[in-house]
């Protein structure tokens, strides 16, 4: 069985105050993009079989694993046998794109199904939620509005269809604990929910990603990303989650040969 693990980016994203368990509760919007990495499972006759080819996953410890924690925690409950499983890895770690988190949850699903464990939508977020805050997202995989640890859902219905996007990572790896640790928690004076209703146009004065004053002070280079975004003629351009990568919105179709050449880009029409 293969499918496609895919990416999302933050439109928004309010840190709001700490929790007593050392997280924070947010509030952002999730939204699913194309770029996806390449997941394979199948039956295993020799245990446990994992290979990773495309980018290098660094941490190798299989325990530390996201798609074998995803394994190990649906065989707790259920008497699913070994596997062999593939991650082709395409989405850049450390850059605010969930790539990560999708795999985890893809693989909960691909289990689900090949294994004929019946478990719904309801069931499989429970155990996403145990692998990390935004796993979630990815079982339904539409867009939603976040809140607490980014694991309560409320779907949105935002139409960008026909827009381009163009996506930038620099290659430059954030810790998002660390991030966290530096911010200043506040509630927002108006939700996300409401500002995301104004025309695309205003979205560049009202919607914010909280993350981005602390990475653009260790990361200059991550703020002139976006603001070159916005000189070719973004409507709308933000990090994604606690970064490194950076989106921008087009009306029109763009021309990015040779603009971004060190980077890594990623463009489609939505």
């Amino acid at each position: 069985m293969i499918n496609f693990p895919n990416a999302k980016i933050n439109i928004g994203l309010n840190i709001t105050e700490k929790r007593p368990d050392g997280f924070h509760n947010i509030e952002t919007i999730f939204y699913p993009i194309g770029l996806s990495d390449i997941l394979e499972i199948n039956h295993s006759t020799n245990g446990f079989q994992y290979l990773n080819s495309g980018l290098t996953v660094e941490d190798g410890k299989l325990k530390n694993n996201l798609c074998y924690k995803a394994f190990e925690i649906l065989k707790k409950d259920f008497p699913i046998p070994d596997i062999n499983l593939h991650l082709h890895k395409i989405i850049p770690f450390g850059s605010g794109l969930g790539g990560g988190s999708s795999d985890a949850s893809f693989t909960l699903k691909m289990l689900n199904l090949l294994f004929k464990l019946n478990l719904t939508n309801s069931d499989l977020v429970k155990y996403a939620e145990q692998i990390g805050s935004d796993c979630a997202i990815f079982i339904e995989n539409k867009t939603a509005f976040a809140t607490e640890r980014g694991n309560i859902l409320n779907p949105l219905n935002i139409n960008l269809s026909g827009m381009t996007f163009v996506l930038i990572h620099p290659g430059i790896h954030v810790n998002t604990g660390l991030a966290y640790s530096k911010s200043n928690p506040r509630i927002p004076k108006k939700k996300l929910t409401e500002l995301i209703k104004e025309p695309i146009e205003n979205w560049k004065s009202t919607i914010f990603n909280d993350f981005e004053e602390i990475i653009f002070h260790d990361h200059p280079e991550i703020k002139e990303i976006k603001d070159q975004l916005y000189n070719l003629g973004a409507v709308y351009a933000s990090m994604s989650g606690s970064g490194s990568s950076v989106y921008g919105l087009f009306k029109n179709n763009i021309d990015i040969n040779n603009v971004f050449d060190t980077y890594y880009t990623w463009k489609e029409i939505l």
